[in-house]
């Protein structure tokens, strides 16, 4: 059986996002004064005295609302609820029962048998006699908690465990196999739809509101028999524009999850041109070595005629003409548009990932590509090429051995990337090349 799943829910601004971060050990959930600043669900493998479980932080319930950011945060805590185990209701000492709370209530009485009920923010033993009123909920006596600081924390756990399936039934190993897979891109770009059409469920919040995905949201799913994790992140903004507080710390996340991804989908717009923000971002990736596939989104937008597509993609790579060798594709999110090639696309620059050429081949390709254009150095110093290498994939590594690895100009190390990519066909893989004295 899968690992267990333990939702935390509750109204906004209760603590769950602080209990979150302190069951994971790590500032993953933002943690901000404002209210509804965890939007998505998201998810998190940890353990508590060697059991292993995966918490869910939702956003805060609001169930009586025509706010449409929080009829979608209702619905996301409503799937969290439905995938969980175990479930950790939160309320707030300070406030005391609100209508909301109430109305929570109600819709958990159902699963009462999976239902754990905490009170936040009982600091002091002054503080205790006010989780009492809580009982009028009707879920059973709450554990007073202090998630700020950590008070009755362990019991909190010793008891969401208790709760959980027996060990034998929830280990799993973690499949190294897993094809993780970034989504990013500037805010509203259409990267919560896309997972969303992968998924086939309402996996992350989709608005009209530019930025309304602050979380990186890990989901899993199955292709063509391939296990895949699929990050959807935060939009992307110039930093210049990043202010302290929410979207800071949901950039830093994002570029994180480019980092733990094996290849990176850069979402365009179709009816924009590319900005200055998306050079930055697939700059960041090559920086990492990802793989990367340039997904422009709204192809169902743009009028078409003869040659649309082809011009389209020119105008691309000649603005990005330094990761020309990333695969495009048209894409619509909102009508499910190519998203089934996408998904074997991005199981090809998987294998490119993998791939490895053997160091005969690869010499026989260094003598060929010095014998069409020798390296030359402007002090006219002697560069003498020994032999190459790949020394390892996911990222390729190839390594050349020469005479001075100084006197290889940054020109003929593109030239020699680029016939690389001519040769061999490493398509949406961005390839590191290292030099090195022979010894």
């Amino acid at each position: 059986m899968s690992i267990p799943i333990v939702a935390i829910v509750g109204r906004p601004n209760v603590g769950k996002s602080t209990i979150f971060n302190r069951m994971v050990g790590k500032k993953l959930a933002i943690v901000d004064p404002q209210s509804g600043v965890t939007r998505d669900r998201k998810y998190y493998h940890t353990k508590w005295n060697g059991f292993p479980f995966i918490v869910v932080d939702t956003g805060g319930i609001v169930p009586s609302t025509k706010d449409t950011i929080e009829r979608s945060i209702k619905a996301q805590a409503q799937i969290a609820i439905e995938e969980a185990d175990a479930i950790l209701f939160v309320a707030d000492s300070k406030t005391g029962i609100t209508d909301y709370d109430e109305q929570i209530a109600r819709i958990l009485l159902p699963l009462q048998e999976k239902v754990l009920f905490t009170v936040n923010k009982v600091d002091s033993e002054k503080d205790e006699p006010e989780i009492y009123e809580f009982l009028n909920l009707g879920l059973g006596e709450p554990i007073g908690i202090a998630a700020i600081n950590g008070k009755n924390f362990s019991f909190l756990l010793d008891e969401i465990v208790n709760m959980l399936p027996s060990q034998d039934e929830k280990e799993k190993m973690i499949d190294e196999d897993t094809i993780k897979i970034a989504v990013v891109g500037k805010p509203n770009v259409g990267k919560s739809s896309l997972v969303n059409k992968i998924m086939g469920q309402e996996a992350v919040i989709v608005t009209e509101i530019p930025g309304t995905t602050r979380d990186s949201v890990h989901l899993n799913f199955t292709f063509d028999d391939h296990k895949f994790t699929i990050i959807d992140t935060a939009g992307l903004r110039r930093k210049s524009k990043v202010k302290f507080g929410i979207e800071y710390f949901s950039n830093i996340r994002s570029l994180r999850s480019i980092e733990s991804a094996d290849i990176v989908l850069i979402m365009l717009d179709a009816q924009e041109e590319v900005s200055v923000q998306d050079k930055r971002i697939i700059e960041y990736a090559q920086s990492e070595y990802k793989g990367i596939i340039l997904v422009v989104n709204k192809w169902d937008l743009i009028e078409k005629e003869t040659g649309t597509s082809k011009k389209f993609e020119d105008e691309i790579y000649y603005t990005l003409n330094f990761v020309n060798y990333a695969p495009i594709i048209f894409i619509s999110a909102k009508t499910g548009q190519r998203v089934d090639r996408l998904l074997s696309l991005i199981l090809h620059i998987n294998n490119q990932l993998n791939k490895r050429i053997s160091t005969h081949e690869m010499n026989e390709f260094l003598k060929r590509i010095i014998a069409k254009n020798p390296p030359k150095h402007p002090t006219h110093k002697r560069i003498k090429f020994y032999y190459t290498s790949q020394v390892d994939t996911h990222p390729p590594v190839f390594i050349f051995s020469v005479n001075n690895p100084t006197l290889v100009t940054e020109n003929y190390k593109r030239y020699i990337l680029n016939q690389i990519y001519q040769t061999f066909d490493f398509e949406g893989v961005t390839i590191k090349l290292k030099f090195k004295g022979r010894s």
